[in-house]
């Protein structure tokens, strides 16, 4: 589709959208903005998120979508323009009963913006549950923004439970510094874990005591990085993912944990915060090492869960408080937790394993419900 850039010329770009499995409800699934954006990533992406929503049990199925752009070097116009086109292109293959786009690398809740007020026009109604993760004044949810990192710490609670361990006073390294990283370990800290290391795509930093989280954030802003923190060493990727401690979370881009690397990974638990950051030959060495891996489409869903909150809300026009918002996540986690342990332990399987298990049963039942037609 083509956009007009702010010099005048006309640019192609190429864009997606999947709809992978509906059989339990409408797609739903983000919209991505980044320069390695490829259909058949697309695709898997949809898959997972069919599994993500079916392991958490919300009435939805898997879609995704992306534009192959690089957002950092376009301004807000072109952003816009970008985004209304493509909006418009796929118009007829969205819809609040039909697949529910979302944010992601790439985009946030002003993209999200114009994607409904596009939409919006093109139906000649108002319509703010085509889209979720917008901003609170046009009918998106209170605590959403943190959902997928607040969803993580509900996890972290869990896994250590199972444990037979305390949450506060667990060691952890958080590799990702993002809106999930960030959260994920500002709120883990408050919770009374020590935060050793953090990375972000610029480096990392490392404190044997622990780093102030709140002061590491509020430096991040200031400086666009958490390279540099006052009192702290530097350190790589590498380095931390070989870190001695109790959680490690990583919360940044995919395989970032694999073959070569796994036997170096010293933590008691893996909390999967990004999406596919352990490849299957790093889940194997992992698990010959007894590390427990909360697998991604447990840990990080967090983000759908209250997505499809800010539908309901949406769908209703009746909006809940941040404490409503946030008891109800954690139900829903702690619910999905409870499935997809007893399952790895009824089946001697891993978690991993077990939430694909839960998640795939659940699709087999409803096809099996609803049958074939004609």
């Amino acid at each position: 589709f083509p956009v007009r850039m702010d010099d005048g010329t006309v640019k192609v770009f190429h864009g997606f959208r999947v709809q992978h499995n509906s059989v339990r409800g409408p797609g739903k699934g983000g919209i991505r903005y980044h320069p390695e954006v490829t259909l058949d990533e697309t695709r898997a992406l949809a898959a997972l998120m069919t599994l993500k929503c079916s392991v958490l049990n919300l009435p939805y199925g898997g879609a995704k979508g992306g534009v192959i752009c690089d957002p950092a070097t376009m301004s807000l116009g072109e952003l816009e323009r970008l985004t209304r086109r493509y909006t418009v292109e796929i118009a007829p293959l969205i819809g609040p009963d039909t697949d529910i786009p979302a944010p992601d690398i790439g985009t946030n809740a002003r993209v999200m913006a114009w994607v409904m007020d596009t939409y919006s026009k093109l139906k000649g109604y108002g319509c703010p549950a085509i889209v979720t993760g917008k901003p609170i004044e046009i009918g998106g949810s209170k605590g959403r923004l943190e959902a997928t990192g607040r969803g993580c710490l509900i996890n972290a609670r869990s896994i250590m439970a199972h444990l037979g361990k305390e949450l506060k006073g667990s060691v952890v390294a958080v590799q990702g510094f993002g809106n999930v990283g960030s959260v994920t370990a500002r709120l883990l800290a408050r919770d009374g874990c020590k935060v050793i290391g953090i990375t972000d795509v610029f480096g990392g930093i490392y404190s044997e005591g622990g780093l102030d989280v709140e002061e590491v954030n509020r430096h991040c802003q200031q400086t666009g990085s958490v390279v540099g923190f006052p009192g702290s060493q530097s350190l790589n990727n590498a380095e931390l993912l070989a870190l001695k401690c109790d959680l490690l979370v990583p919360a940044a881009s995919g395989n970032q944990i694999h073959a070569t690397n796994a036997s170096a990974v010293k933590a008691s638990v893996v909390l999967e915060a990004a999406n596919a950051p352990t490849t299957p030959e790093a889940d194997e060495i992992l698990r010959d090492k007894n590390i427990l891996v909360v697998p991604d489409i447990l840990a990080n869903s967090g983000g759908v869960v209250v997505s499809y909150f800010e539908w309901v809300q949406g769908r209703q026009s009746f909006f809940w408080t941040e404490e409503e918002v946030n008891s109800q996540l954690e139900r829903a986690m702690h619910a999905a937790f409870q499935d997809v342990l007893q399952t790895s332990v009824q089946r001697n399987m891993s978690l991993r394993e077990a939430a694909y298990s839960v998640a795939v049963q659940r699709i087999a039942t409803a096809l099996d419900f609803r049958g074939i037609f004609p």
